[in-house]
């Protein structure tokens, strides 16, 4: 008796599935993908009054408190340091940033806010802090900071992972509190 040949479906390769960690981390990517799409156009609404876009929002709001370099503010915020450049260039167009030499780098100049890139940021800010506060009361403070953790924990980790440290990413974990965009 000839051997039995398998079904088409029994012979093509099965493919793997995730487990349930997986399956989980995959949902919760799908909603942070989804919150960033809702911050970028929140952080846009509350930063146009001023002229400004989130883009510009992050710059200011990275060189608020010390100088930065464009590359600084990239690891910062996990951006592209070209994209961060372009930001600071159009900002010091502007008027809202300066450039000044760098004593710890003689090519990388520091960006520092100037008093009209100050009135700017600090009028963004007051948008974002009624904004923040009304999201805040809806969600509930416990629930908030319990999200907190858990994105700080997937931060780390993520940080940590070789498919960051093989691109050079993945080193912009720090946040701020009191700047942060949205």
């Amino acid at each position: 008796m000839p051997e039995r040949v398998p079904h088409r479906q029994d012979a093509v390769k099965k493919v793997a599935t995730r487990t349930a960690e997986g399956e989980a981390f995959s949902e919760l990517v799908v909603h942070v993908f989804r919150l960033d799409g809702l911050l970028t156009a929140a952080g846009d609404a509350l930063a146009e009054p001023a002229g400004q876009t989130t883009a510009r929002w992050r710059v200011l709001a990275a060189v608020e408190e010390t100088p930065m370099t464009v590359a600084q503010i990239a690891r910062a915020w996990g951006l592209a340091r070209q994209s961060v450049q372009r930001v600071a260039d159009l900002l010091a167009a502007d008027g809202l940033v300066a450039y000044h030499d760098n004593p710890a780098h003689r090519r990388a100049q520091l960006v520092r806010i100037t008093p009209r890139g100050r009135t700017t940021l600090q009028r963004i800010q007051a948008a974002q802090r009624n904004w923040a506060n009304t999201l805040g009361e809806h969600i509930g403070e416990h629930d908030l900071w319990t999200a907190n953790r858990i994105l700080a924990r997937v931060t780390a980790t993520l940080t940590d992972t070789p498919e960051l440290r093989a691109h050079g990413s993945g080193s912009g974990s720090g946040t701020r509190r009191s700047t942060n965009p949205t």
